[in-house]
């Protein structure tokens, strides 16, 4: 099997329009490159993920080994290749990629001192470095000296949906795509590496084949896989506010979703913990209020944002696994990108939304990681001049 052919770019823009580097990392490393500053393109590389490519059956055959691969490039010389994220050819469907660092790269077991390391070959942002053990242990100092969580950001690539459909379905997705440090707005060739995508799905959700992702992105779509207790409690508010023409008191709103629940048949336990469900969505609201994720008098409708946002990540994960095609993931993010608009006004509604679905599953009134990251996502799409909330209209 070939490798997918990388496009191929021109070192020199004399040849054409100036280079349009796909993210911030390639612009580094391209500039960095002009002036021939090896020690900044060194600080770029040891904060980015590199990428090391493979054929799909021998990954899924010894899915723990990386078989790295030499080439010989125009001048002959032996060369082993890596990719930055931007760089990553078009999604294929039997050739995937391993993840690696600078610190991996460095503590390979180099055999051929006169080996190069070649990152981005063929293109502006291409780099050729000597592998012998001085260089490989000054990798190590820049690695070390860079080994720091970036923190949450939002990240884009320049040639990833923008505008239209899919980006505003992708931007559904966007909470978890800052959490988990990758571009919002890419369908392509890697959400997390290969490796790590199986591994995620399978202990995350029990995801081992196509079928299986199939159905658990169907009960993303159809609003079933977040417990329905708290769209029950929100319904109910609904439905007093509708029938009295304002917010009803606390009291009110518990005492009439306890009834409504024993109505249908639920137990005494049940019961109780409908009462506790709006206890808790009232102190939540309050916090989110108070940390602006709501309005002064803002209040969540609905938590299907919480299972959408999900299937627009679920359906890139699928792509990464290779369990669907790039045409299918694309279908599932606009589907979900639609269901989003009809149940929700605004960007920020949405993000509340998405929000109170998450933590009332697995904060627990910690207000810990699960709360604070929500926190983090919405003032980064709410307020950065690049967020696609400030770029895409909800309407």
């Amino acid at each position: 099997m070939n490798q997918p052919n990388l496009p191929h770019y021109p070192n020199n823009p004399a040849y054409g329009a100036p280079w349009v580097s796909p993210s911030e990392t390639e612009h580094r490393l391209y500039e960095a490159g002009m002036r021939g500053d090896v020690e900044a393109q060194l600080r770029v590389l040891a904060g980015a993920e590199l990428y090391i490519g493979a054929p799909k059956a021998e990954v899924d055959a010894e899915p723990d080994m990386v078989l790295w691969r030499s080439h010989r490039d125009e001048a002959g010389r032996s060369c082993k290749p890596v990719l930055t994220r931007g760089m990553l050819p078009p999604w294929h469907p039997e050739w995937v990629f391993h993840g690696v660092s600078l610190k991996w790269i460095a503590e390979f077991e180099w055999r051929d001192p006169r080996q190069l390391l070649a990152v981005n070959t063929g293109t502006p942002a291409q780099i050729l470095l000597p592998a012998t053990p001085q260089h490989r242990a000054m990798w190590l100092r820049y690695y070390a000296e860079n080994d720091q969580p970036d923190g949450d950001r939002l990240i884009a690539l320049r040639h990833g949906a923008l505008y239209g459909p899919l980006a505003y379905g992708l931007a559904c997705g966007v909470h978890l795509a800052i959490g988990n440090g990758v571009p919002w707005n890419e369908v392509g060739t890697a959400y997390n590496e290969y490796s790590q995508e199986l591994e995620s799905l399978r202990e995350s959700w029990g995801i081992t084949e196509r079928t299986g992702w199939q159905r658990q992105l169907n009960f993303l779509l159809d609003a079933r896989n977040s417990p329905p207790e708290p769209d029950f409690a929100l319904r109910v508010r609904e439905d007093l506010r509708a029938g009295l023409g304002e917010p009803p008191s606390a009291e009110l709103w518990r005492e009439t979703a306890a009834g409504h629940a024993q109505d249908i048949g639920a137990g005494q336990g049940a019961v109780q913990n409908i009462e506790e469900l709006v206890r808790r969505i009232i102190r939540y609201e309050a916090r989110f209020r108070a940390d602006g994720l709501l309005a002064p008098d803002g209040r969540v409708t609905t938590t299907v944002a919480y299972d959408y946002g999900r299937a627009v990540n679920l359906a890139r994960w699928g792509l990464s696994a290779r369990f669907c095609n790039p045409h299918e993931a694309e279908q599932a993010i606009v589907y979900a990108g639609a269901l989003s608009k009809s149940a929700y006004h605004s960007w920020e509604d949405f993000s509340a939304a998405y929000a109170l679905g998450r933590v009332l599953r697995f904060d627990d009134e910690e207000y810990g990681s699960f709360y604070q990251q929500n926190v983090v996502a919405h003032r980064l799409l709410t307020e950065n001049e690049g967020s696609p909330w400030r770029n895409i209209p909800w309407r």
